[in-house]
């Protein structure tokens, strides 16, 4: 299945079942050792989602909103920009269909975060493309964005993997948990990722 705008979008097979999602000839989803949809559940259950609000930031298949509503979350608001993307979504078995508990949105997160209240989720799944495409999402001022929805002491997941460690040794999980750091949270590496625990008080 493929869709073109602008880039070439495909659902893509894998040994697991579960597709993954490609755009111009990038995966968008670790698949080399278990399934993406797999993969999914453990960062999932990584930051904790029963009874919870979660913000779903960079929805895609929406593999991550499908393990938060199987695990319980009380609301999950899945947020992404590209209307193509959110076709092949609707098309993929295996991707969650909007509910009672799951809202999804066609919007770019980096503009929509802005219109949310303060402290209103307990958890953020965070994962989006590669920071030579999408560095907003990367920068201090989101993870600003970011702290201020979260409740002090809620949970993030922040999907960076290795890209540029071997070509260059640049440590990007490394600068992303920095600059969480300096956003108001408590920041570790966590799988492929970073997880973190806001603490930032809000100061009116």
């Amino acid at each position: 299945m493929s869709t073109y705008s602008g880039a070439l979008i495909k659902l893509v097979p894998t040994p697991w079942g579960a597709p993954n999602l490609e755009i111009d000839g990038i995966k968008m989803l670790p698949s080399a050792r278990e399934s993406p949809f797999e993969d999914a559940r453990r960062k999932v259950e990584l930051v904790g989602v029963r009874q919870r609000r979660v913000l779903d930031t960079c929805g895609g298949l929406g593999y991550f909103a499908a393990w938060c509503v199987r695990l319980g979350a009380a609301h999950v608001l899945s947020c992404e920009k590209n209307p193509q993307v959110l076709w092949v979504r609707e098309l993929n078995p295996w991707s969650p269909r909007p509910d009672a508990v799951l809202e999804v949105r066609n919007v770019p997160i980096e503009v929509h975060i802005e219109t949310l209240a303060d402290r209103a989720f307990d958890a953020v799944l965070h994962d989006p493309p590669r920071f030579g495409t999408a560095g907003e999402l990367y920068s201090r001022k989101f993870y600003a964005q970011l702290a201020r929805v979260l409740r002090p002491g809620g949970t993030l997941f922040h999907y960076t993997g290795n890209p540029n460690r071997l070509t260059s040794g640049r440590d990007v999980p490394g600068e992303v948990l920095r600059r969480l750091q300096d956003s108001g949270f408590q920041a570790r590496r966590a799988l492929d990722g970073v997880l973190a625990r806001s603490v930032l008080k809000l100061v009116r």
